[in-house]
C-alpha cells in the first residue's frame, strides 16, 4: 500500500475528526458525524498497524482514534462503579477461571502439609534431626513461643505486619510465575514445609488441637489467598510454554492483566485475613468460636467466587481490564 495515497485520500477526514473532537458543544447532526468518522478512523489505523506501520503515522492516528473514543464514549465510569464492577465481577470472575490450577495446588500443599505432620509426629529421629529437646519444649509447651507468636506486639501494628508478609508471599507467587512457574512451586513448597514442622511438633507434644486452634481462624483465608495466587503464578508460567492458538505475547498480555485484577483483590482478601490474625487468633475467646469464625469466613469467600464469580465468567466476563483498556491488537492468524 502507498502510504502517501493513503494519506491523502484520507486525511480531510482525520482533520474534519480533530475539529469535531475539539468542538465543546454538537449538534445532533454533528454527533452522527462523529461517530462515523471516529469508526472510520479506526479502521485506518487498523489497516496502518497491519499492511504499512509507519510510525509517524501510527502516532498520530492513535492520539486521534483515542481522542475521539473518549469523546463517543464520554465521561469516565464514576470511580465508585468501577470499584463495585471489581468486586462483582472482575475479581471473582478471574479467581473462578483459575481454579483448574489453584485448587490441585491447594489440595497438593495441604497433602504436603499432612503426610509431613503425621511422619514428624510419628518419628523421634526426624524431630531430633529437626530441634533439640529443649528448642522443642520451648516450642510446644503452654505459653511457648507458637503460642506467644500472636500476642507479641499490638494488633494493630501486628496485622499490617502480616498483612504486608502475606501480600509478598502472594505477590511472588504471582508475578514470578512468568519465570516457568518454578519460583511458585518453591514458594509452596516452603509454606507446605514450614506448616507441616509445626503441625507435627505441636501433635508429637499432645498439643495439636491448640495449634490448629490457633492456625485455622486466619489460616483457612490466608492459606485460600496463597493457593489462589500459587494457581494463578502458574497459569501464567504455562502461559510462557504454551500459548494456545494466540502469540505468545498477546497471551501473556492477557493473562498478565488477569494476574494484575487478582493481585489487587488477594491484598484485600488478605488485609481481612490479617486483621483476624491479630485480632480474633490471640483473643481470649473459647477455640470453638475463633475456628467458627475462620471457617465462617473461609466458607463466605468460596461462596463468593463459586456464585459471582461463575455467573460473570457464563456472562463473557474474563477478569480482564475493558477492551477500551488494552489498546488495539494486530490481527493473529488462526
Amino acid at each position: 500500500m502507498d502510504v502517501d495515497v493513503f494519506v491523502a485520500a484520507h486525511s480531510a477526514e482525520w482533520a474534519r475528526l480533530g475539529r469535531l473532537v475539539r468542538q465543546r458543544r454538537l449538534s445532533g447532526e454533528e454527533a452522527d458525524e462523529l461517530v462515523t468518522l471516529y469508526q472510520r478512523a479506526a479502521t485506518h489505523l487498523s489497516v496502518i498497524r497491519s499492511t504499512a506501520p509507519d510510525p509517524a503515522l501510527l502516532a498520530r492516528l492513535s492520539t486521534l482514534v483515542t481522542r475521539a473514543r473518549s469523546a463517543v464514549t464520554g465521561s469516565h465510569s464514576p470511580a465508585w462503579r468501577e470499584v463495585a464492577l471489581f468486586f462483582t465481577r472482575r475479581f471473582p470472575a478471574a479467581v473462578y477461571l483459575s481454579r483448574r490450577w489453584w485448587i490441585p495446588a491447594a489440595l497438593a500443599s495441604v497433602a504436603v502439609m499432612a503426610v509431613l505432620g503425621v511422619w514428624i509426629a510419628g518419628d523421634p529421629q526426624v524431630r531430633a534431626s529437626l530441634i533439640s529437646p529443649d528448642e522443642l519444649k520451648a516450642m510446644t509447651a503452654p505459653g511457648g513461643q507458637y503460642e506467644t507468636y500472636y500476642s507479641t506486639g499490638p494488633a494493630a501494628s501486628f496485622a499490617a505486619k502480616v498483612w504486608t508478609n502475606n501480600a509478598w508471599v502472594a505477590a511472588t507467587c504471582l508475578f514470578l510465575g512468568v519465570a516457568l512457574g518454578l519460583p511458585v512451586i518453591s514458594a509452596l513448597w516452603l509454606n507446605s514445609l514450614n506448616a507441616g514442622i509445626a503441625i507435627g511438633l505441636m501433635s508429637s507434644a499432645g498439643r495439636g488441637d491448640v495449634l490448629l486452634g490457633l492456625l485455622l481462624p486466619h489460616g483457612l483465608l490466608e492459606l485460600t489467598a496463597v493457593f489462589i495466587a500459587a494457581g494463578t503464578g502458574l497459569k501464567l508460567g504455562w502461559t510462557v510454554i504454551d500459548p494456545g492458538r494466540r502469540s505468545r505475547s498477546a497471551a501473556l498480555g492477557e493473562q498478565g492483566r488477569s494476574v494484575v485484577v487478582i493481585a489487587l483483590g488477594l491484598a484485600c482478601v488478605l488485609l481481612v485475613s490479617g486483621v483476624i490474625e491479630a485480632f480474633v487468633t490471640p483473643s481470649g475467646w473459647p477455640t470453638g468460636l475463633r475456628i467458627g469464625i475462620g471457617v465462617g469466613v473461609e466458607l463466605l469467600f468460596l461462596a463468593y467466587v463459586f456464585t459471582l464469580g461463575r455467573r460473570a465468567a457464563r456472562e463473557g466476563e474474563a477478569g480482564d481490564l475493558e477492551a477500551q483498556y488494552t489498546g488495539d491488537a494486530l490481527p493473529e492468524a488462526g
